[in-house]
């Protein structure tokens, strides 16, 4: 294959960078500078490119003005959330707090919204939660006494309990009272459980309902006859505090037990008293009994058999308090409606003291969503009014210098300080932002006095929020979200449709460029390759095509 044909294959591709001059001189020996084809190529595309690169310019710029009104955009949607959150009866500005001058005994927390003011209360007594529990057993699971008690609940409904046949033990009663129901199929509304420690194991049994309403009794079906065994308990346990009462010949008495007296020490007790029975103390097998026998064998008694070992922990009963002056009785310690609004955690008696509540604004949530407001609303203007300053630089001002949108934008936002506050009757001592501390300055940004807010919250909290939020929340926060939602509408706001209006160029201008880089640059590039290329070719061969001329024509390498 000869060097020309060899170059003309190299030139198949169009875009072939190889430089064909060295190829040539290489392969032929010329000599000849010859043309650069690539440089060539790379000069005339690149100046035919010159529409192009004004349409990837214009996109640089659209990109950039998309971004800057990106940052705005969320600035504002900044504010608008701020706006939102203090334009609801339920935000920081209706936010209160509870003061108590004694909070180890009275604590309370306020519902926004509640009327400022102070009040006197005094706590007599707590609500407490009725308990019971038995006497020490050994281990969950010691035998225990067969007998048979009632617990009747404060309604007055009654469930039997049966120890000695399949409940022999504290772990198996404490299952039989949580699945007791009382004569309507409805459960107890109590909790047995069985506690622990290091000296045994006892049954205690509470109340699910705090207050007289969850209180409850535990008792034994009477005896009558001229002979009675107690149920036993174990050998060295003892008594639990109860009261046994004995009737004879229709005369009852009451016969107290302390905790940790034997059954020896209760019959002495009863015997003491000449009431016409015998008492003994026993023992057998399952521990230790009490025996009551009629004196002469014939007259019948009737006790109330108490049941093994129960004892009243805790009486069920209601808190007491006065609320200014008004007393109050709650099933609970935790006491609403005694005050609108307030709900008071009731901790200590007070032992007839008077207690101070006072309810008022809450000065932190109040300040920290409006400075929060003001920082936000600074920076949205800050980055409108970037847009507007000259660069001397540049000598030029932001790429959204001349973009309606944010010249509508600046003014909205500017005008929207200017709210005043007219309430539907009565004055207002806080009508517009300036009244209350926050000033704006030449350049449009704002600056809040936290002191001088504060205190006009504090002294008028019902002023301040009546300016931002209304008399129906149409005040200053609503007024200024409104006019920024002309902005921020998702469907048609002027952000959107400015945004999707530039999207749409960008998109065009990209269709643009790729039209013309397939229908013109690369079909120019294919066509000066070639071109270039042949003229280069011809070009190399030019000097020995001369050489050999010279030589038919019998000339010297001067061409004499």
């Amino acid at each position: 294959m000869s060097s020309v044909s060899a170059v003309n294959s190299l030139l198949g591709s169009p875009t072939s960078s190889v430089n064909i001059s060295s190829i040539l001189a290489a392969s032929t020996g010329a000599s000849s500078t010859g043309i650069d084809v690539t440089s060539a190529v790379a000069s005339a595309i690149a100046a035919a490119r010159a529409p192009e690169n004004n349409w990837n310019a214009e996109k640089t710029t659209l990109s950039s003005q998309t971004t800057a009104l990106t940052s705005i955009q969320s600035a504002t949607q900044a504010i608008a959330t701020d706006l939102q959150l203090l334009n609801t009866l339920t935000g920081p500005l209706s936010a209160r707090t509870v003061t108590s001058s004694n909070p180890n005994v009275l604590s309370a927390t306020a519902a926004s919204g509640t009327v400022s003011g102070t009040h006197t209360i005094v706590v007599n007594t707590l609500a407490t939660t009725g308990a019971w529990y038995t006497d020490l057993e050994s281990s969950p699971t010691s035998a225990i006494p067969a007998t048979k008690f009632t617990i009747t609940n404060a309604a007055g409904q009654t469930s039997s309990i049966t120890t000695g046949s399949g409940v022999n033990n504290l772990t198996q009663l404490a299952a039989a009272i949580n699945s007791a129901t009382d004569s309507s199929g409805k459960t107890l509304g109590l909790t047995a459980t069985v506690v622990s420690d290091s000296t045994g194991s006892r049954l205690a049994i509470i109340s699910n309902t705090s207050g007289s309403g969850g209180d409850f009794s535990i008792s034994s079906t009477d005896y009558s006859g001229t002979s009675w065994t107690s149920p036993d308990i174990g050998s060295g346990q003892t008594l639990g505090a109860n009261t046994v009462a004995i009737t004879v010949a229709g005369k009852t008495t009451n016969v107290a037990t302390t905790s940790g007296e034997t059954y020896a020490q209760l019959a002495t007790a009863i015997n003491a008293l000449g009431l016409g029975v015998t008492a003994t103390a026993g023992s057998d097998s399952n521990g230790t009994h009490l025996n009551i026998a009629s004196t002469d064998g014939t007259t019948p008694f009737t006790i109330n058999e108490p049941s093994f070992g129960f004892s009243q922990a805790v009486v069920g009963a209601n808190a007491n308090l006065t609320v200014d002056g008004v007393p109050v009785s709650s099933a609970t310690n935790t006491v609403t409606g005694a005050i609108s609004g307030v709900t008071l955690n009731l901790l200590g008696s007070s032992a007839g003291s008077p207690i101070n509540l006072t309810v008022a604004a809450d000065a932190t949530q109040a300040s920290t969503a409006i400075t929060k407001l003001v920082n936000d609303y600074n920076t949205a203007i800050g980055l409108v009014n970037a847009q507007f300053q000259f660069n001397g630089s540049t000598n030029s001002e932001g790429v959204l210098a001349s973009d309606p949108t944010l010249r509508a934008l600046q003014s909205s936002l500017e005008q929207a300080l200017n709210f005043v506050s007219t309430p539907a009757t009565g004055t207002t001592t806080t009508p517009t932002l300036s009244s209350m501390g926050i000033s704006v300055g030449q350049d449009g940004i704002l600056s809040i006095d936290t002191a001088a807010f504060s205190k006009a919250l504090t002294s008028n909290p019902g002023d301040v929020q009546n300016f931002f939020e209304g008399a129906s929340l149409n005040g200053f926060a609503a007024t200024m979200n409104n006019a920024l939602n002309t902005f921020l509408a998702p469907a048609n706001g002027a952000f959107t449709v400015d945004l999707r209006s530039i999207s749409a160029t960008i998109s065009s201008l990209t269709d643009e460029i790729n039209n013309f880089e397939a229908n013109y640059i690369t079909p120019m590039q294919t066509r000066l390759t070639a071109e270039f290329s042949k003229a280069e070719i011809a070009l190399q061969q030019l000097p020995a095509q001369m050489a050999q001329i010279n030589a038919e024509l019998g000339l010297n390498s001067n061409g004499k």
